[in-house]
């Protein structure tokens, strides 16, 4: 089926395969590039990490269907599959046939990346009838755009209902400090490594914040709520802090690489979503490293934040999301 058919109609497709906050925030900044310029957006997860199924799109499985995010209408489901999308293409590795369009080295993806940075910072428009999005666009719209997003998808009723549960379990009641540690365990980490260069004392400035975060006015007993991709991590915050909670989940052996794999099938997507979406209802949240996306979410909407210095990782601020940065140490 072909699309496009209109000399109007032109397209920005969200490719991504990775972990959902590098999909949520990959798709804001296509979202904020397909409104500033009367694009429709198209939602292509397919060959999730998530899933083994290379031609099922994710966004269906994990999130309520949608007809458009703030007034762009909005392509998110199987379909995808019977279309065709018209060119010319940007970035230009797209015209290519097909065929060898299938391969793309490492180096060609990080270009692209680059391309569409200088492409959505430069406030002009490309001739081009597709562009396609297919490296991650972290730090590449506003917070507004972010936030757009986040407020414009709902997880499917099934995780809904777990959050609920867990939040009147855990959460009502009290002022839950919210700990997501990203460690990786054994995958190439990129820009957080520096945060790893010494896992002994990344654990204990991780431990640090947590006795900060605890020391700063609440206004209801506290509770510290863990979210990690690590075992190690688990075991050595649990010895620390006795009364931390997690929610049960698969986690994998020492070194054995990412929990967004698909070899732990759909309930590996539900399980990571919970957690988003729970640390986003805390009080206050702990980023460690602050480069993850995966609490992106929470970044944005929860009232008060405690991370490392994106420049100095030694040193903490509290943020406010109603004001500028504080140190605290």
């Amino acid at each position: 089926m072909l699309v496009g058919d209109s000399v109007n109609d032109r397209f920005v497709v969200s490719r991504r395969r990775t972990g959902f906050g590098d999909c949520l925030w990959s798709l804001a900044a296509a979202w904020s590039y397909a409104h500033r310029t009367g694009r429709r957006l198209v939602i292509d997860w397919r060959g999730s990490s998530y899933l083994t199924e290379p031609l099922t799109n994710a966004f269906p499985v994990f999130f309520e269907p949608i007809q458009d995010i703030a007034g762009v209408p909005v392509i998110c489901d199987d379909q995808i599959n019977q279309l065709a999308f018209p060119g010319p293409f940007f970035p230009p590795w797209w015209n290519k046939p097909s065929v060898d369009c299938v391969y793309r080295p490492d180096e060609q993806i990080f270009r692209e990346r680059d391309e569409l940075r200088e492409l959505f910072e430069g406030g002009n428009d490309t001739e081009a009838n597709t562009v396609v999005c297919d490296a991650c666009l972290m730090w590449r719209c506003g917070e507004d755009a972010e936030r757009q997003v986040f407020k414009s998808i709902k997880p499917k009723p099934e995780i809904s209902s777990r959050i609920e549960a867990i939040y009147e379990e855990h959460f009502q009641g009290n002022s839950v400090i919210g700990v997501h540690v990203r460690h990786g365990n054994g995958e190439n980490i990129m820009e957080h490594a520096p945060y790893w260069a010494d896992s002994e004392s990344a654990l204990q400035q991780v431990c640090n914040a947590i006795h900060k975060a605890k020391a700063l006015p609440h206004q209801r007993p506290t509770r510290v709520f863990l979210s990690t991709d690590s075992a190690e991590v688990l075991n050595k915050l649990s010895g620390v802090f006795p009364d931390l909670f997690t929610i049960p989940k698969r986690l994998l052996p020492d070194r054995a690489g990412p929990l967004h794999i698909g070899a732990l099938g759909a309930e590996g997507g539900f399980s990571a979503l919970v957690e988003m979406y729970l640390l986003g209802r805390c009080d206050t949240v702990i980023r460690f490293p602050p480069t993850s996306a995966f609490s992106r979410y929470a970044r944005l909407f929860v009232p008060r934040i405690v991370e490392f210095d994106l420049n100095n990782p030694g040193r903490l601020i509290v943020i406010d999301n109603s004001s500028k940065p504080l140190p605290i140490s």
